[in-house]
């Protein structure tokens, strides 16, 4: 008798989260055989020796009495109504503790608003390159996701105008990430002005993943979505895991802004959602007061002489120096999307590389192509090391890069012939 294997569910075709994908778990491989990688395919910054504001950490402590039984599913009301405070400094005064749900980070909740707004057939247009969950947030839901481009000749800044072709009558809702993950890009505010009223106008539910919203560059500004888009129903992300580098918390918040009073239905479907759930980590949602009532110690890191800004500074560095690579300077988030000039370079291809430099220089990178993108010649970094490992970094970089253009006239005449035939 043939015993029948285990199948994944068909929810799960087409989603793809190559940051923790096949590299990672080549990089996860090799470090049990004694290796040291350095990991710079996520932005996790309490592996690079980040820690969160110490306030933090007395806040959780000193309620740790509090945090056996469940919390209400949409979260402790202190947290909650420490994100009303916050929305109402930035402009955003539509917003009550009612509003909010706090989860187990960012990632579950746009799960969740993904969930409770898709049917099969829909469509949501996602930023091209995107964080890759929202795409797969739309694709295990039995809905599409529909790119709209941010090139890199435009900085990786969308053109409001080509995203409003791409609305038909099954879109229902629009993302944007910003400060953006993966390019850096900090959009102006009359992008944000554009693709707000294209939300407003075809009554979209606008998704603002803006959990890098205090982490700024150069005088860059960061404008809140939820200050444009009025007139529709706006979903802003944020949490505690990069601002206030606490991953391991799993603490996020969405926070409903806008035209409510037609979205009673939808705002039910995600409670029962969070219900369902019971309740989201309870200890680390004591923290969220203090994170976002004191000191922001994120500005001493992001401005001159601090950690990531002396580390982009090295990066920017490296790429001006380099033979083969440029960049756009990052003005927001913690990344770098690097591009390797492919005319040097011929047949370049961001996985094959980056197994490569993983293979020969014990660095993991995330390709380019894992952002959902139509191009092979990009790759994703951190800015999380500090600037000296990043130049160590970006020397073993181009050591490899050297030995693709070394091969690089062999390739081509291996395609020339391949051509000929």
């Amino acid at each position: 008798m043939t015993i029948p294997e285990f199948r994944a569910s068909e929810h799960l075709h087409g989603v793809k989260y190559e940051i923790r994908g096949e590299l990672a778990r080549r990089a996860d491989a090799l470090e049990r055989d004694g290796y040291e990688i350095i990991k710079l395919n996520i932005g996790n910054p309490g592996a690079f020796g980040f820690r969160m504001p110490e306030t933090m950490r007395v806040a959780m402590v000193q309620n740790l009495h509090q945090a056996d039984p469940y919390s209400h599913q949409k979260g402790i009301f202190q947290a909650r109504e420490a994100v009303v405070m916050q929305q109402q400094t930035r402009g955003v005064l539509d917003v009550t503790a009612d509003d909010v749900f706090i989860g187990n980070g960012v990632s579950e909740l746009i799960m969740f608003t993904m969930r409770a707004l898709l049917n099969p057939g829909d469509e949501v247009l996602v930023p091209s390159p995107d964080y890759p969950l929202w795409t797969a947030s739309v694709v295990i839901h039995g809905a599409t996701a529909v790119h709209y481009a941010c090139p890199p000749e435009r900085g990786f800044v969308p053109d409001p105008e080509e995203v409003k072709k791409l609305v038909t009558p099954r879109t229902r809702a629009i993302v944007v990430i910003n400060p953006n993950n993966p390019t850096g890009a900090v959009y102006p505010r009359d992008v944000l002005a554009g693709l707000a009223r294209i939300a407003e106008d075809h009554q979209l539910l606008m998704c603002a993943d803006e959990i890098y919203d205090e982490m700024l560059y150069d005088g860059a500004q960061y404008v809140p979505m939820a200050t444009l888009a009025k007139r529709t129903l706006c979903a802003t992300f944020s949490g505690l895991s990069k601002i206030y580098r606490a991953c391991g918390l799993r603490v996020g918040w969405v926070s409903f802004s806008g035209e409510k009073s037609r979205a009673t239905e939808y705002l039910r479907a995600l409670e029962l959602l969070a219900s369902l759930r019971l309740c989201s980590n309870v200890p680390g949602q004591f923290a969220v007061q203090t994170a976002l009532g004191g000191t922001q110690s994120i500005y001493e890191l992001t401005k001159p002489g601090g950690r990531l800004y002396e580390t982009r500074r090295a990066i920017l560095e490296a790429c001006d120096k380099s033979k083969y690579m440029t960049v756009n300077a990052p003005k927001g988030a913690m990344y770098a999307f690097i591009r390797v000039d492919d005319k040097k370079i011929p047949g370049f291809d961001d996985q094959e590389f980056a197994l490569r430099l993983l293979e020969r220089e014990r660095v993991l990178i995330a390709p380019g192509s894992s952002f959902n993108v139509p191009y092979r010649n990009h790759f994703r970094i951190t800015l999380l090391p500090d600037a000296r490992q990043m130049a160590d970094v970006f020397g073993r970089i181009e050591r490899v890069l050297a030995e693709y253009a070394e091969e690089a006239p062999q390739l081509r005449a291996r395609q020339s012939l391949g051509g000929a035939a």
